[in-house]
């Protein structure tokens, strides 16, 4: 489990193409790699990945072509990347509960400058709209943020500097894929309703 709060932007420094998809090398910038060991979970832009080596300050994982498909942003070196290591339970939650598995990918409409934040409006897959809500919690390529305005299946959220300084989300543009994941909550509230339905 995440929480969506960002603690470094990495960068894929190396991309090796497997059979079955891909190996990836991620450099951190202020990450610790020190408590890490081979087979803890690590967030990339929302994705929850297993470290499958470690070398100073970057790590190495296998990322499958199932996630690959279903995913963006893990696809060519360079790219910048939000980081997250996998929530201790002594930890603060300071967004909210966060699995590291993409529910779909969205694409940006807007990034407007507000003045003293910036406007993000995404369109998420049809499928998913009945999960999102106003004031509720939706992460957005990692990291944790609440959902001001939703139009069918359209929603806005405000970005305050200090997130656009400590994230990627400073290089979204319109057109571009974002990799979404719904609240946890939504999707179980959703599961017993149905269940109910269905006699289960």
């Amino acid at each position: 489990m995440f929480t969506g709060i960002v603690a470094d932007v990495g960068t894929i420094v190396e991309k090796q193409d497997r059979e079955g998809g891909m190996r990836l090398r991620f450099a951190t910038n202020s990450l610790s790699m020190a408590d890490v060991q081979l087979g803890d979970s690590i967030a990339a832009n929302g994705v929850c990945l297993t470290v499958i080596k470690i070398e100073g300050n970057s790590f190495t994982v296998d990322v499958s072509k199932e996630t690959l498909n279903c995913t963006v942003g893990l696809d060519h070196e360079g790219a910048h990347v939000n980081l997250e290591k996998a929530l201790r339970l002594a930890d603060r939650l300071g967004g909210h509960l966060v699995s590291g598995h993409v529910d779909g990918v969205g694409e940006v409409l807007e990034f407007a400058n507000l003045g003293e934040s910036w406007k993000l409006t995404v369109s998420a897959p049809q499928n998913l709209a009945k999960y999102i809500a106003a004031k509720g919690s939706i992460t957005i390529n990692g990291v944790s943020l609440t959902v001001n305005k939703i139009e069918g299946a359209q929603f806005s959220v405000n970005l305050i500097p200090h997130t656009l300084e400590e994230t990627t989300l400073k290089e979204l543009k319109k057109g571009v894929k974002v990799n979404l994941e719904i609240d946890l909550i939504a999707r179980y509230v959703e599961r017993m309703m149905t269940a109910e339905k269905e006699g289960l």
